[in-house]
């Protein structure tokens, strides 16, 4: 034992102590460590103090505050423990799967389910959603008529709506096949910025609108068009008109009626059909139809099985045998035709083997009228008030129906409900 250490209970500082101090410091003693520089005038409290583990130095740790007092201090945040979850998650899933999912949401929930991120902004507004859209009720159809066209819809039906100015930023083609903007409010050139991009229109309703030749002259190259409805358009001269005509040989039905014609217009269009044509309105020409015109028709369009010529006061009953020469017409159209005699018309049944359907509102009197039914039994008789010829939507059709919100007999999968 070296000279200067005494065993602990030797020291006249603990000789008063009690056995608790005793054996804490017999502990320590065991424990191997050396008693240096202690003499009798340690006090309990210092020896405890001097005995004491030392002190483990505290690590700073400032979140967002390393650098301050010039420390540099490393941080690290305590890992968050990962959630057992059951399933799949939203972000595991194809962006096939997702747009199938999508696919059967409506327009609505669609448009919120864009702002979720950008994954599923990118996958709302895919193309393969976007095929048919019906905004029919938008109150301002300007921002979304601009934002749909460049989702490359191919069907769009937005009648009766006000369009303002669009500003079209992409120069590219439209993929629209099938578009309804009839009785709309539209200036002309937004008109033209969307009617001038489409190349692959197959039916087109611009009933009512004001048009131009610049737009006229954009439809002719739309070879694929089969049905077109102007009925009641103007603002185009009868070139463009004829240029139109002869360019899209495949229209099938064409609805030209109460246009604002003149006779040069009626001329224009008779000369110009194809013999493709078979429905045609041509009604509302009461001082510009004549019977060289009904005769030029009759000869460049032999396959006509609807004809309206309604309205056309300048016809008289010699009409009938030269339009007795189109063989497979099945309904005629002569409403308002003041000229022709009821009496020229009992004998329809033997000129026109074929026909079923006759309008001749405006033209017998309806106490004339259960005698002329009784003269022609197997025609119906004043059954369709309205003409229906390359009209998207059916005059007739009762408001909530399917025909009301139908487009050429067919719905659009996305609709905007008011």
């Amino acid at each position: 034992m070296p000279k200067n250490s005494l065993p602990l209970q030797d020291l006249p500082c603990l000789s008063l102590q009690g056995s608790m101090l005793t054996k804490r410091v017999n502990k320590r003693k065991s424990r191997g460590f050396l008693v240096e520089g202690l003499d009798t005038e340690c006090t309990p409290t210092d020896l405890i103090q001097e005995w004491s583990p030392p002190h483990k130095h505290q690590r700073f740790i400032s979140k967002g505050k390393e650098n301050d007092c010039n420390e540099f201090v490393l941080a690290r945040r305590s890992r968050r423990k990962k959630e057992s979850t059951s399933g799949i998650s939203w972000d595991h899933l194809p962006d096939e799967l997702l747009l199938r999912i999508l696919f059967y949401l409506p327009l609505h929930d669609l448009l919120r389910m864009s702002r979720v991120c950008k994954r599923w902004h990118r996958l709302v507004f895919d193309e393969t959603l976007w095929h048919s859209v019906d905004l029919d009720g938008l109150t301002h159809m300007g921002p979304a008529l601009q934002q749909v066209l460049k989702t490359g819809v191919r069907r769009l039906r937005c009648p009766r709506s006000f369009v303002e100015e669009l500003q079209f930023t992409i120069a590219s083609s439209l993929q629209i096949t099938e578009l309804d903007m009839s009785s709309s409010i539209i200036p002309t050139s937004a008109l033209e910025s969307v009617v001038c991009r489409c190349r692959l229109l197959e039916y087109l309703s611009l009933e009512g609108l004001r048009l131009s030749d610049t737009i006229i002259s954009s439809l002719a190259e739309n070879p694929q068009l089969l049905q077109l409805n102007l009925s009641g358009c103007s603002g185009f001269s009868a070139p463009a008109l004829s240029e139109l005509l002869k360019s899209c040989s495949r229209i099938e039905q064409l609805n030209i009626s109460w246009c604002d014609f003149t006779n040069n217009h009626v001329k224009s269009v008779v000369s110009s059909l194809t013999p493709g044509v078979t429905h045609l309105n041509l009604s509302g020409y009461r001082e510009s139809l004549t019977l060289d015109d009904v005769k030029v028709l009759v000869e460049r369009c032999p396959n006509i099985q609807t004809l309206d010529l309604s309205d056309s006061t300048l016809l008289m009953a010699d009409c009938l045998p030269v339009l007795a020469q189109l063989k497979h017409l099945r309904h005629l159209s002569l409403s308002r035709c003041y000229h022709i005699h009821l009496a020229a018309l009992t004998d329809l049944g033997k000129t026109f083997p074929s026909l079923c359907l006759l309008d001749v509102y405006g033209l017998v009197q309806d106490s004339h009228l259960p005698a002329l039914k009784k003269e022609l039994p197997r025609i119906s008789i004043n059954s369709r008030p309205f003409s229906s010829i390359a009209r998207p939507t059916p005059a007739a059709a009762l408001p909530g129906c399917f025909g009301d919100r139908a487009m050429w007999t067919r719905q659009c999968r996305l609709r905007f409900k008011s």
